[in-house]
């Protein structure tokens, strides 16, 4: 049985700051052993970073980063001097090399993303898959994530979800990966950006039916807002008024047994472009576990209807 404290003094604020500041200063005098590290960042609220990620970033050799004005930003916020540099898609075949070389020099690594968890929608995985290959140790340093953020505050199921990352700018392209998403038995999550989410959002409801959603924007941050509802309204809402802020999209799983007409075509019209009438009306009945014949009906009005 662990001792109560014997006073309120004891329970109170200063017995708190003591103790953070005890164990902030006991993460901070540990050696950092060489590895690559994975550090996890605020999303937005500067305080969400843990005190590991902070001694981390201090004790490093160096930090990579995808943008070193906006990382910059956080480091000096907790007055951490360690030697920035750019890691992103566009340099990464080119800095890659270097970092392998100074892991093989025994040195400590440590890489972040603008916001969140790197590697979720995020340059990052070749480097660790090339560290693994060679040896160097991979390191996470858990924290802020946007896509669990929202999960946990759209108010839709849990126990099994998707993330989906980014959905495609256009719209032809959007609704084929649409139609690939239509029949997986979880919550979605999607990134996605302001100025797209009504158009995404009514892409959305016509492929996977009016599910109940929640769009979420500047999470943890000073205007942190939540729409909850359908997502025909919801995109109702944002297509004259775009939200402001990054964005992430939750969608709730498809009813079992409730497969909509929209959900059929959204999966039919890219699989007519490639198979027959007959292939495509199998595989689409299979995919969503709706009859055949439904399908097939639904096909011949397609192609009477040819190409919008």
């Amino acid at each position: 049985m662990s001792e109560e404290p014997s006073n309120d003094a004891e329970r109170g604020p200063p017995a708190v700051t003591a103790r953070v500041k005890a164990e902030a200063a006991r993460q901070l005098s540990l050696p950092l052993a060489p590895g690559l590290y994975i550090v996890s960042t605020p999303i937005g609220h500067l305080a969400d970073i843990t005190l590991r990620a902070i001694a981390t970033l201090a004790n490093a050799d160096v930090v990579y980063c995808e943008d070193t004005r906006h990382s910059r930003t956080l480091l000096a916020h907790y007055a951490i001097r360690t030697t920035l540099r750019p890691y992103h898609e566009h340099n990464a075949d080119e800095q890659r090399p270097r970092i392998l070389q100074e892991l093989a020099d025994g040195r400590s690594v440590a890489l972040i993303s603008d916001a969140g968890t790197p590697l979720v929608s995020d340059p990052g995985f070749k480097l660790v898959r090339a560290c693994a290959e060679d040896g160097h140790r991979v390191i996470a340093i858990p924290g802020p994530s946007a896509s669990l953020t929202a999960l946990t505050v759209a108010g839709l199921p849990t126990d099994a979800f998707f993330f989906a990352g980014f959905l495609p700018a256009k719209e032809k392209a959007r609704r084929t990966r649409l139609s690939e998403l239509a029949a997986v038995p979880a919550t979605l999550v999607f990134f996605e950006a302001p100025t797209r989410a009504g158009a995404a959002l009514a892409d959305l409801a016509s492929s996977l039916g009016n599910r109940d959603a929640a769009l979420a924007r500047e999470l943890t941050k000073l205007h942190e807002d939540v729409r909850r509802g359908p997502l025909a309204d919801l995109a109702r809402i944002f297509e004259t008024d775009p939200p402001k802020g990054e964005v992430v999209i939750v969608v709730a799983p498809p009813q079992a047994g409730e497969v909509s007409d929209a959900m059929i075509e959204a999966q039919l019209t890219p699989a007519l472009e490639n198979l027959s009438l007959r292939d495509a009306s199998r595989t689409v009945a299979e995919t969503l576990n709706v009859p055949r014949g439904r399908v097939y009906e639904m096909a011949l009005v397609l192609k009477r209807r040819g190409p919008d």
